[in-house]
This record gives structure tokens, sequence and C-alpha cells, in this order.
């Protein structure tokens, strides 16, 4: 099957159906699948200055950022862009209330004024190789689910024999198109990140949750740091004797004006995506796991809002723990409206039905039994599912459940280590470093209170649907009033008392009863014992659902050879091309490409503190004092669309121009096309940029470090 496979692989990349705008494409296939149509497309480049293996290519300079974010370097001596949400962890540990570099920004204004930023780390792709024949040796089509991982996991472990593994460089495998595919990949991460500057959260966060999916847009949303290397220019752990880094490459950046239809590209690192499924799992997404996660993030965002609103210091601790929330809640609300607006289920059954047409005129009997699997597999499968999407939104949601877990991990972590004193002491050393980072931005008002709202509506929707005794002490010792029980389980808890904690995680390892008995404990163990008896059915059904997706995916492109498969985004490497365009989101509404300065004024509201405007930057503004990033007609451009196809993931992108020049910085999708994760259309999903002129406005003019402009290839 995977010779076959291999087969089909170099028949699809062959046609086109798909429109170029689609798709999220493996840069090492580029010169086969892709070149020929960006080339026509007014893509100036070639393959091979995208993306090299054996030399210098636009590649070198892109980074996976803290491992969720992309990142660009943009000067010889190892500046790096990215969004100022990806760096907004960051930005917030490195802040207090002294120095709140959230709230204010912060720019450092030479060298020695970088700040240090603890656990960060970029990685660099060095090489990408097909190895899917090594992968999948020894498999054959007798092989059950557990058979055939067992295989993949020895034939990996065989393959990553003698390759590099460590902290700084590392190989890894990754699967594609369900397993159909593997790629191996070399990486290089630099662990010695120091913070250069930021706007303040009036312009790097403007408009926040309310604007958050939206167009048009008026958000600086950048952030810049610097990667650090020893002597001899390799990736090493903090030391003040480092120096910057020089890299391999780095992006010019172009001051022309952009105009709409001209040639972009988005280089990074996507998260996930789900292009191929059938109706049946997006029927499950819409009408089973969506809206529970919405309506229990919604709970969420309600307690922290209120708390943020009325305490600065509450603010700082939980902002972005806020807008991590947020983020995927207001997501899943767009891809609730996608689903509808574009008919996927209707459009998915469409293809079904093609497919079976297909599957019978080419007499292959495996292929038409997949889709009755698959409604038979979701009859059950949608009720496990719904039991986890409860325990991880409402249980999970709550800081000191994940607490207790965690440290019930590490008890068995030190009962492992015996009689190894030195061992225990710096395991016990270590999970005392992550407690004081969490309780660092931990209120116990702000948590209780989360537990009273998420648990109410775990218990009001599931209390018949798990067992009673999950929710026994609830219903007998306060007669099923949350908020009492609330109250009783933070005024008990030793999660409360971090001291007091501190002292008895040195008693470690060894039973302790403090914590056996602890309400909180108490409460994560029940629950946990039981989703783990679940965990174990969900986890054959996954497997079952994987074997399923694989097959899917298999005879998919086994017969529609003239469809252009690209595999789902799996935080790979990947390349998407489009052009600067506008869209019409609703009947008689058509939305430009590009937003301007003058949005920032009008929808500034001295009330609401998502739309505050700086002094600075009104005066900026009333000045038009934009120096030479200014358009022709004198106005400064905040952000543009286009319609190249991202997701999350794509954060802190570098957007490029036909000649490879950076243009913007990726941020953002609109609000209708966040379904795209699922179902792509041309005419309704675009990708959100920060206008690169904006960003170097800012620096230069709003926060007067010109240093960093001169460091930079500018080109006019």
């Amino acid at each position: 099957m995977k010779k076959i496979f291999l087969i089909l692989i170099g028949l699809s990349i062959c046609t086109s159906a798909l429109r170029a705008d689609e798709g999220m494409w493996l840069p090492l296939l580029l010169k086969s699948v892709n070149e020929a149509d960006m080339q026509a497309k007014g893509c100036k480049l070639s393959a091979e200055e995208i993306f090299s293996i054996n030399k210098t290519s636009l590649k070198d300079a892109i980074v996976l950022f803290g491992g969720g974010c992309t990142g660009e370097i943009i000067s010889d001596q190892g500046l790096l862009l990215t969004n100022h949400h990806c760096g907004y962890g960051q930005i917030q540990k490195l802040s207090t209330l002294e120095n709140d570099y959230v709230r204010n920004g912060y720019w450092a204004m030479n060298k020695e004024q970088e700040l240090i930023c603890k656990g960060l780390s970029v990685t660099f792709i060095l090489s990408m190789k097909d190895v899917t024949e090594q992968i999948l040796s020894g498999i054959n089509s007798d092989f059950t689910e557990e058979q055939r991982e067992a295989q993949i996991k020895s034939n990996t472990s065989k393959l990553l024999e003698g390759k590099p593994q460590g902290p700084h460089y590392n190989t890894i495998v990754r699967a594609f198109y369900y397993g159909n595919q593997y790629y191996m990949f070399t990486t290089e991460t630099f662990t010695d990140i120091r913070f250069v500057g930021a706007p303040p959260e009036s312009i790097g966060k403007f408009g926040s949750d309310t604007d958050n999916w939206m167009w048009p847009r008026h958000t600086g949303d950048f952030s810049l740091f610097r990667i650090y290397a020893n002597a001899e220019n390799k990736p090493a752990d903090y030391d003040s004797n480092n120096k910057p880094f020089k890299p391999r490459y780095y992006f010019p950046i172009s001051l022309k004006e952009l105009n709409e239809g001209e040639f972009t590209m988005v280089y990074g690192f996507p998260g996930r995506t789900n292009e191929y499924l059938p109706s049946h799992t997006i029927k499950m997404i819409k009408d089973v796991s969506n809206p529970v996660k919405i309506k229990l993030r919604e709970k969420r965002i309600e307690v922290m809002d209120e708390f943020m609103l009325k305490n600065d210091t509450l603010k700082l601790k939980y902002t972005a723990k806020q807008s991590s929330v947020a983020n995927a809640y207001k997501k899943w609300q767009g891809e609730q409206r996608g689903i509808d607006r574009l008919n996927v289920l209707n459009v998915k059954q469409a293809e079904e039905n093609e497919f079976l047409k297909r599957a019978i005129t080419k007499n292959y009997p495996e292929a038409k039994t997949i889709l009755i699997n698959y409604e038979l597999l979701h009859d059950k499968y949608n009720k496990l599912y719904l039991q986890r999407d409860y325990y991880n939104e409402a249980l999970r949601g709550i800081e000191l459940i994940n607490v207790a877990i965690l440290i019930e991990k590490k008890m068995k972590s030190l009962d492992g280590l015996k009689d190894n004193k030195q061992a225990i002491a710096k395991e016990q050393e270590s999970i005392k470093e992550i407690l004081r980072n969490f309780y660092k931005d931990y209120d116990k008002r702000v948590d209780r209170l989360v537990f009273e709202r998420l648990m109410k509506i775990y218990y009001d929707d599931m209390n018949d649907k798990i067992p009673s005794n999950l929710f026994e002490e609830l219903v007998k010792n306060y007669d099923k009033d949350v908020a009492k029980w609330s109250m009783k389980v933070y005024e008990k808890t030793i999660l409360n008392n971090p001291e007091k904690l501190y002292k008895l995680i040195e008693e470690l390892p060894g039973k302790n009863r403090t914590l056996q008995n602890d309400p909180i404990f108490k409460i994560s163990s029940r629950f946990g014992t039981y989703f783990n008896s679940l965990n174990d059915q969900l986890i054959k059904m996954d497997a079952e659902m994987q074997a399923l997706n694989r097959n899917y995916m298999y005879y998919q492109m086994k017969l529609n050879t003239e469809k252009k498969f690209y595999p789902d985004a799996n935080s790979t490497l990947r390349v998407a091309y489009g052009k600067v365009e506008g869209y019409k989101p609703i009947d008689g509404v058509v939305y430009k490409y590009y937003s301007t300065l003058e949005g920032v004024m009008e929808k500034e509201d001295k009330n609401n503190p998502e739309f505050f405007v700086d002094p600075k930057l009104k005066q900026l503004f009333q000045q038009k004092d934009y120096g030479r990033y200014a358009d022709k007609e004198g106005k400064m451009r905040i952000a543009f669309i286009a319609s190249n196809h991202t997701t999350g993931g794509n954060s802190g992108s570098p957007v490029l121009n036909a000649n490879g020049e950076l243009i913007g910085t990726n941020f953002d999708r609109n609000w209708e096309g966040t379904v795209s994760d699922i179902k792509y259309d041309v005419s309704i999903v675009r990708n959100i940029c920060v206008d690169i002129h904006y960003t170097l406005f800012i620096i230069e003019k709003f926060a007067g470090a010109k240093h960093l402009i001169d460091e930079m290839k500018i080109i006019e």
C-alpha cells in the first residue's frame, strides 16, 4: 500500500483542481508541486530560493517561536520579529506593577538593556526528508492498529539511531496524511533569547477580545526578541558572554506600497487543520463538541473579566490567561457560523457521495465500507467525546485542579527514584520552582469563582450521565449548593497555602496523608479515576478513528487523482500563497484590503480599555508625522488582508512579496474564515497581517528606537 500511495502523491500533485490560494504546502516539494503555479501568480523566486537543504534560502530566517508561534529574523544580529500575542507570556512574566511592560511597553535602547527570557526557545529547520518507506517497512494490511503502531515505533527508533538528539540539535519524525506518509526533520534550537521591545498593549493589543478574529483590524500586533549564541555562533543556554546570533539569512524589508492583487506568501509553522474529515466528524464538532467548549469558556472569561476590571494586580496576573482562553472561545464561535454559512455538512456529504460512486465504479469494496464504519463508530464516540470535553473544559479549567494533577504525577515520579537522595532533592526543587511560577500569577478568589461556575454547569448538564459518586459530596453535604461547596473547598485546601505546601513537598516521596485527604486532591482524584477509565475506551476509539481517517485519506487520493491534495497542518514548516484582496462578508458590504490609523481614532473609547489610544500615538496622528512609512495618500496603514491559507501557529509568520521581501507579519484570520481549519473558501477566508510600515513607524517614531531600524535592510 505504501508504494501505491507514493505513486498517488506523484499523480495528485501534477494536477490542480484546487485554487492556489488554498493549501499549506511542504516546502521540500515546491519544485515539483507549486513552483510553476506560484510563478504564474507573480512569484519571482525559484523553489530552491524558498527552500534548500544545501544552500542558503528563505527557510533559514524562519523559526518556531516558543513552540506555538512563528518568528522571522530581520537583521544580521539575530533580531527576531513575531506577534505581540506570541511574546505576550514572556512580556507578562517580565513585568511587575512597578515595571508593567504589558501596559506600558518596553524598548531596549542598547543590547545591555535586553531582558533574559527564561524558558523561551526558538527552533530552525535544518533539513527535511521523506522517510515513508523506512517508517512503514514491514507493515501489511493484516496488522492490527496496535501491531502497526509498534512496528512504526520500532522503525522510527532504528531510523533515529545515531541522529542528533538533544536540547539544541534534534531529529524528529512526523506523520502526514493521517499516517500514510512520514518526514524526518533535523532541527537547531536556541535557548538564550532576550526581549528587545514591544509596544504598549494599547497598540499591541488594540481592540483586544472585541476585535479578535475580526476585520478591519487596527492592532500593532508585534514584538521583538533577539537570539544569542556562543562564541562559535552555536546554540547555548544563557551566558553573559554570549553574542547576538549571526543568521544564515535574514529578511530584507520592503517599503514599496502594497496594492490589491499582488502576490503574497506566508512561511511558517501552522498548527492543526482537518480538511479531509467526513461529515460525521464535522457534525460531532458542530453539534457536540464546540457548543460545550464555547459555553464553559464563556464562564471562565466572565469570571476573569470581573476581577481584572476592578484590580490592576489581577489584570497583570490574568491577562495572558484570559487572552488564551478567549482566543479559542471566539474562534470556535466563528467556526460554528462558518460551518452553517458554507453549508459544510452538505458539501461534505456531496463529496462522500462522489467518493462512493468512484469506489463502486473502480471496484474498491473496502473503500465503500469506510463511511458506514464512520457512522457506526460515531454513535459511541460522540458520547465519550462529550465526556472528554466536560472533563477538559470544566474540571481542568480550574487552576488548582491542574496543580493537584501535576503534584500527583510528580509524587509517582519521586516514588520511582527510591533512595536516590540527590535526584529526589533535585526533583523536589523542580516541583517547588514550578509552583512558585504558578502562584506568581494565581489568585484564589478568581479560581474559586471559576470552580463554582464551571462545576455548576458540569453537574447540571452531566449528573445523569456520570456516576453519582463524582458529585456525592455536593449532593449530600451541601444540598447541591455549588457556591457553599466551593467556599469550603477553597478554605480548607492546602494548595492555597504555598509555604505549607512547599514543606510537604520536601517530605515526598512516600504517602502523604495531608495531600491525599486534601479536598482539591480528592476531587481531582475522584474525577481523574473515572475519566481514566473512560480514557481507555477513548484511546481505543481514537485508534479506530485514526485507522478510518488514514484509509479514507488513502482512498480519497486513490479515487480522485484530479484533485491536488496537501497534507493537513501539524506544526511543521509550510508555505501558503495567495494574493492581497478584500472580500464581501455579507450582502451589501465590501471590505477593502487595508486599514489605517484613522480607524484607531474612530474606534477610540475612553470608557473601554480595549480601545484606549496612547496620547503620543494620537499626537503623531494629528501631526501626520509618519516619515517614510506613509502611503502615497499620506496615510499610515496598519494592517492588510490576503488569501493565504493560515491557521494557529502561523501567528508571527513572515508575509512576503513576490521577491521574498518582508511586507508584514501574520497575526490572525477573519472571523468568517475561521472555518478554514475544516473547509477552505477562497471567497471569504483571509489572513490578517500587520503592515511592516506600521511596525517600523511604531519602532522609530513612537518608541524612538531608530537603532533597531538601522540594523535592518530596508528596500525603499
